[in-house]
């Protein structure tokens, strides 16, 4: 059986920095994005960019991706979907992934299912403050998605912001570690990377 863990925490939060430094420090696991799981959204825009609400639960292919970490678990192979966030779609194209002794799960709302929650052996949120994460996503959306200021702005105030104090914080009542000021804490990233090198070795 693999060892999941799973590490999540708010948009900007650090996760994915996290996830970068545990693998400088710790060697080879396999990374599974939830945002790989988000349904397709093709009608949306800078226009119109709260017509789809990404920070809602019912925003991801959950029932697609339990299933996933199900066979990841007994250490069999999956398909993972691939996604286009400029175009708000999900592509033909998915990812092989072959079976390893552990897994990481990273994303917004992956404790916010109980299924999902109990197929996990370790559960890390990432507490970050909303300054933080707001200025951190401001940027990554105009970068790397197309997103213009005010889409950005008007997203977070109408969907994020609120899709966050109710869905997402709250399952901090669910974890086992708290980290602190996302991938700047130094002393949690030793502790985990310790952690992770006693699974696979």
């Amino acid at each position: 059986m693999a060892k999941l863990i799973g590490i999540s925490g708010g948009s900007g939060s650090g996760k994915t920095t996290i996830v970068r430094k545990l693998s400088e420090i710790a060697g080879e696991f396999l990374v599974i994005p939830q945002d790989s799981y988000y349904k397709s959204a093709t009608f949306v825009n800078n226009s119109n960019i709260t017509a789809f609400n990404w920070d809602h639960p019912s925003a991801f292919d959950t029932d697609l991706m339990y299933q996933h970490l199900v066979e990841l678990k007994e250490c069999r192979a999956v398909l993972l979907p691939s996604y286009d966030f400029v175009k708000n779609r999900r592509l033909e194209e998915t990812i092989p992934l072959a079976p390893i002794r552990l897994v990481v799960l990273e994303g917004i709302m992956i404790f916010s299912e109980k299924r999902i929650r109990d197929l996990l052996d370790l559960k890390i949120y990432v507490d970050t403050p909303d300054d933080i994460r707001f200025i951190r996503r401001l940027r990554r959306d105009i970068t790397d998605r197309g997103r213009t200021v005010e889409s950005v702005i008007e997203q977070y105030l109408e969907v994020v912001r609120p899709g966050h104090y109710e869905f997402i914080e709250p399952m901090k009542a669910f974890v086992d570690l708290i980290i602190p000021e996302g991938g700047l804490n130094p002393r949690t990233l030793e502790v985990l990377s310790t952690f992770f090198e006693k699974i696979m070795n």
